[in-house]
């Protein structure tokens, strides 16, 4: 669920390019990581914008920019318009447009469904334990969803935003459309550099994100640029229900993989 990945197109249903967004491989981590060494004013900033995005309701929208392989491997650029809808602890609506056409994730609280329309189907998987995040984990495992906003929608928006990262500091204040906002910039390894830009005044949200793999052929970037966001929201449950279209085809999913017995150990 993390933001850090690099990009590779994929799918989960045939023919298509991808499921919600295109599936990424996760960076390798170190063996044993050090205690971050994150600044100060970084953490309060980071603190901020966890305690305005933790609220009960709000919605957003996000353009997108990231990179994949076409067939010759080279390095081409996809668009995305997300617009999000949220309301903890389990109702989510994502819908998602771009160059590879629209999909819809929507979560109930019980159910969470990814639809194609390009393709007009969809599959669904049940989400016991019934939080948004929960919901993503088993939405990547299952449905191969790749949700680079996730750790933006998280129980804790600033600890998962800085799962894997080692360092990070204030650059600088700058104003964006007239208000003023922190740049920050941190550190992933192996190779990975993040640059965030968060609203000083309240709500203290992200308006840019831009992720560098420096250690990629290339070193792509993914950029996300954040807009119309709305802590007034009141969206009714049926908001969040999945009514498939006239013809849509759902899609049969494997069963989950049993968890392995745990092994016993021998006696001496």
């Amino acid at each position: 669920m993390k933001l850090r990945y690099l990009m590779v197109l994929g799918g989960l249903f045939a023919g298509s390019t991808v499921g919600l967004m295109p599936v990424m491989a996760p960076a390798a981590q170190p063996a044993k990581e050090a205690k971050p060494a994150i600044g100060d004013d970084a953490s309060a900033a980071l603190l901020r914008m966890g305690q305005s995005l933790r609220a009960d309701q709000f919605s957003f929208q996000a353009k997108t920019i990231r990179v994949y392989a076409d067939p010759n491997g080279e390095p081409l650029h996809i668009f995305h318009t997300v617009r999000v809808t949220v309301h903890r602890p389990n109702r989510l609506l994502a819908e998602v447009s771009g160059d590879d056409g629209s999909t819809k994730l929507a979560f109930d609280g019980k159910t969470a469904i990814v639809y194609s329309a390009a393709h007009n189907k969809y599959a669904s998987i049940p989400v016991p334990e019934g939080t948004i995040e929960a919901m993503m984990k088993e939405a990547i495992g299952r449905l191969g969803v790749d949700f680079p906003l996730a750790d933006f929608l998280s129980e804790a928006p600033n600890k998962a935003f800085l799962t894997g990262v080692t360092s990070g500091r204030v650059v600088n204040t700058v104003t964006i459309d007239g208000a003023p906002y922190d740049h920050l910039f941190f550190s992933q390894p192996p190779g990975i550099e993040l640059e965030l830009w968060l609203a000083k005044n309240e709500p203290a949200v992200p308006r840019w994100l831009i992720v560098t793999y420096r250690s990629l052929p290339g070193q792509p970037n993914f950029i996300a640029e954040f807009s119309d966001w709305n802590f007034n929201i009141h969206p009714a449950d049926a908001d969040f229900a999945f009514q498939p279209p006239a013809g849509a085809e759902q899609v049969a999913l494997k069963p989950a993989a049993a968890p392995a017995p745990a092994s016993k150990k021998a006696g001496k």
